[in-house]
């Protein structure tokens, strides 16, 4: 059955830990007694949710600093983990982010360079160093976070758009290079989520970020958690190859229904 514990003991590496998909991903894994490896830029809010799991679920924790478009810096964090956390059965490969909603004749080459770097080159610096990893076992998954962008592009979110199509082609890709490996390749593709997305995509303007989500009842972090310990937590023989999660009110990139103002009386 899916919902036995398959979990118990292995060792989830998760990129882009600090918060959103990650924090809650860490926090669900912990919570069935995987063992953690969490990875960020921010090594504080890490070390805080390392001592969070710990006390809550007494579970094995490792945190380290880390920008996934560093590949010097990531080929040296996969070198020196401990010896605890060298065995890594599951990728959780979150770290990414959108900058600026234009037109793409206005958009910034600064903005187009720190999204290849960070959603595709960063994923598959980590991609690349775990495989190596889970060659030697003969075993693992690997899920690569996407986007509804990369499956149903829009206007205004070119590059972004062209980062996730690019992480859904290298997820389908490497399913059929790991085949003999037996190790499963996964791609979630969420929809309107209500994460820090929009704060960075409008450069940190909170109302404008807020604005996204007004009158509607976008998705959570912990409903895309769920999902990811649901497809790592599968039957050996099972895997969910690609999978679409959208809120209720939404049918599509730019198609949502928002609920209508009560008039005043």
């Amino acid at each position: 059955m899916i919902n036995a514990n398959r979990l118990a003991n292995k060792t989830v590496l998760i990129t882009g830990a600090s918060s959103g998909i990650g924090k809650s991903c860490a926090q669900l894994f912990a919570s069935y007694g995987a063992k953690i490896i969490l990875v960020a830029r921010r090594i504080e809010r890490l070390n805080i949710l390392k001592e969070q799991l710990q006390q809550q679920h007494q579970v094995q924790v490792y945190c380290h600093q880390l920008d996934v478009t560093d590949l010097a810096g990531v080929k040296d964090f996969f070198a020196t983990l401990p010896d605890a956390f060298k065995s890594i059965d599951v990728l959780v490969n979150n770290a990414g982010l959108s900058l600026g909603l234009d037109h793409f004749v206005n958009s910034k080459a600064g903005d187009w360079n720190t999204m290849i770097d960070t959603n595709l080159k960063g994923l598959l610096y980590v991609a690349q160093q775990t495989l190596n990893i889970m060659y030697k076992q003969n075993s693992g998954h690997i899920i690569n976070i996407g986007s509804i962008a990369g499956i149903m592009p829009y206007a205004n979110g070119t590059v972004y758009c062209a980062t996730k199509a690019a992480v859904q082609a290298f997820s389908t890709a490497l399913r059929q290079e790991c085949i003999e490996k037996n190790i499963k390749v996964t791609l979630i593709a969420p929809g309107l989520l209500n994460t820090e997305f929009s704060a960075v995509r409008f450069y940190g303007d909170q109302e404008k970020a807020d604005s996204v989500y007004a009158n509607i009842d976008p998705l959570l972090p912990q409903d895309i958690a769920d999902l990811i310990v649901y497809c790592a937590n599968a039957p050996s023989h099972v895997n969910l190859a690609e999978v679409m999660i959208m809120p209720t009110c939404q049918a599509g990139p730019t198609m949502v229904k928002r609920k209508t103002a009560k008039a005043q009386p």
